[in-house]
């Protein structure tokens, strides 16, 4: 959220507008926001509609669905979005998994889209979002850098005007490199000229420096030209291909495979569709839901993920808070809106995004200027779509997707920590397979490491007269049997006998099972004549261990403390370290650290 907060509001008024944060910002709202908001809103709508059409390419749905899908998002996040910055709408990775899960079929999508809305406005009512942070960066990294290498190739079929080829990754590269005689000369030039272009576009805005005041006129309006030309490249581009596609229909030879017609006007409002109509019968909601299967699960995490990452990086960069929460809430509710638009699922477009903090924009009022240029387009230009050449949309797309592939993250991680490459990895190799498989195979990687650190923490043990164990984080059940054979053995194998110290300053929490291995290993030593001693536990570990009622609990604000008391009965002063995980070696007192 951004804006103060007004003193003196009752819990009511705070509610409000953390559910509607458009109150926040529209009474403070100038002339100057609005300016810089519309500059903003038709930037972003100028990029948004030609990505529209290509991505509903990505989904394998009629072009028109890519366009039903970009405005209602826009509308509602101005309402409901606590981030200034993001733009909801159709994106790469998005398409592609509608493409797997909706089968091609427009009523499966826009199904999909209702019910991934549902999941999501239920998460933000019960607050959920924290579920978010068990999805690990390395986990992200290799879906989005698999998805842009299955983005792009799936696209390679229409930049050399491939016709049926299959849509799994594989037998898609076999059928191409096996067709590849087939290209059709008109269409890979075309996309090959259009890639150039935007490549060559992308460049000049990355290198471009704004003007300074103190430059002639000219030189500060050639640098807007240029700026203005390039962030609406995708724009031009598909502009400049229709009308070279146009001007060959014209002269009655066509070499070039063209989107084909579009159904005029806006789309009817009416509800999602429950059933759907074959040919033997009706394909009733329960079997629709069980297709979709795992979709129902991926297609909102991946969303809300996307979405919240987006937020939080623009968030960080220009200096406001977002809630995770109202996101949910927020893309829950244009999902489930524009499902009755003919939409299929929505997310935050980091592309657009990044346009519309680029240009400026004040407050999510942008959004409201890309929605009406959508429906502005949808209304009196979608006749004119159908000499878009489907070359110029996919150099769209590969354009925007291959940013998406971070080669650099496998090498940061092999400095950072290696384990991370293993999710990492498993996910980005999967999800050449199905995407679904690598995000999941992903997640349970990732769990699984975080669950080894919780059942073998790091705990060090040091000989300073008595036997001091220091456990590195807090103590549950996973960890608790390990922590018993480390102070077992080591204090068994001690010569001569010595008391254990356990020192617990770095744990925080302890549950009933780890309370259990420690009241057993009490006995244990005690039975050997080895005394076991607590120090510097915090609260809610002392309240744990005293309710427990342990036979022979003592503890000590410190292990000097402690230790102190155990010299006095056992008069012994020997200084070694050694690590849990290299219990046989040793190491001179003063490295301890």
């Amino acid at each position: 959220m951004w804006g103060p907060r007004e003193p003196g509001q009752r819990w009511w008024q705070r509610a409000v507008l953390r559910r509607l944060p458009v109150l926040g910002w529209l009474p403070r709202y100038s002339l100057s926001c609005l300016r810089l908001d519309l500059i903003a809103g038709v930037t972003v709508g100028l990029t948004v509609v030609p990505q529209a059409l290509a991505y509903a390419e990505v989904a394998g749905l009629p072009v028109q669905y890519g366009l039903y899908s970009s405005f209602v998002g826009c509308f509602v996040y101005c309402l409901l979005g606590t981030a200034k910055d993001v733009t909801l709408g159709p994106t790469a990775i998005m398409s592609l998994l509608v493409s797997s899960y909706a089968f091609h079929d427009p009523a499966y999508a826009v199904l999909l889209a209702f019910l991934s809305g549902c999941i999501q406005l239920a998460m933000g009512l019960l607050h959920l979002g924290f579920l978010l942070d068990f999805v690990s960066c390395p986990v992200i990294k290799g879906f989005t850098s698999a998805a842009s290498i299955t983005i792009s190739f799936n696209q390679v079929k229409n930049i050399l005007g491939l016709q049926g080829i299959p849509r799994q990754f594989f037998l898609q590269v076999y059928e191409t490199l096996r067709r590849i005689g087939e290209t059709r000369v008109g269409d890979a030039v075309l996309g090959l000229s259009c890639l150039a272009a935007l490549a060559g576009l992308r460049a000049m805005k990355s290198r471009l420096h704004p003007a300074a005041s103190t430059e002639p006129l000219a030189t500060r309006a050639s640098i807007l030209l240029i700026q203005s030309c390039a962030t609406a490249r995708n724009a031009l581009v598909v502009l400049a291909a229709g009308l070279v596609a146009y001007s060959f229909q014209v002269s009655g030879s066509q070499p070039l495979t063209l989107t084909g017609s579009v159904p005029c006007g806006l789309p009817p409002f009416h509800p999602p569709p429950f059933s759907k109509a074959v040919p033997n019968g009706t394909v009733p909601f329960g079997r629709m839901v069980q297709d979709m299967g795992a979709g129902l699960a991926v297609v909102p995490l991946v969303g809300v993920l996307e979405t919240v990452a987006i937020a939080k990086a623009f968030a960080s960069q220009n200096d406001y808070r977002i809630d995770a929460n109202q996101e949910l809430l927020a893309m829950g509710t244009a999902n489930i809106l524009g499902s009755f638009f003919s939409s299929y699922p929505i997310t935050g477009s980091f592309g657009r995004t990044a346009v519309n903090a680029q240009t400026g924009v004040c407050t999510p009022m942008g959004g409201l200027v890309t929605g009406t240029l959508v429906l502005l387009s949808l209304a009196y230009l979608t006749s004119l779509f159908c000499y878009i050449p489907k070359a110029a949309l996919a150099a769209v797309i590969i354009s925007a997707v291959v940013p998406m592939f971070d080669a650099r993250i496998f090498r940061t991680l092999w400095r950072v920590k290696r384990l991370d490459l293993i999710p990492l990895c498993v996910t980005f190799l999967l999800c050449f397979w199905e995407v679904q498989y690598g995000i999941m195979a992903g997640v349970l990687v990732s769990g699984i490491i975080l669950l080894y650190s919780v059942a073998r923490p790091p705990i060090k043990v040091l000989e300073q007269g008595v036997l001091v164990v220091q456990p590195g984080s807090s103590l549950h059940f996973p960890a608790a049997d390990h922590l018993q054979d480390i102070i077992r053995d080591q204090a068994l194998a001690a010569s001569p006998p010595c008391s254990v110290i356990l020192d617990c300053h770095h744990v925080s929490s302890i549950d009933y099972t780890a309370v259990v291995g420690l009241a057993e290993v009490l006995q244990d030593l005690h039975k050997h004549g080895i005394s076991l001693v607590f120090c510097s536990l915090q609260d809610p570990v002392l309240r744990a261990l005293l309710a427990a009622d342990l036979e022979g609990f003592q503890h000590f604000l410190s292990w000097e403390e402690a230790a102190r008391c155990s010299e006095a009965e056992l008069g012994v002063s020997r200084t070694a370290y050694i690590d849990s995980t290299d219990e046989s070696s040793l190491l001179p007192a003063g490295l301890i650290q």
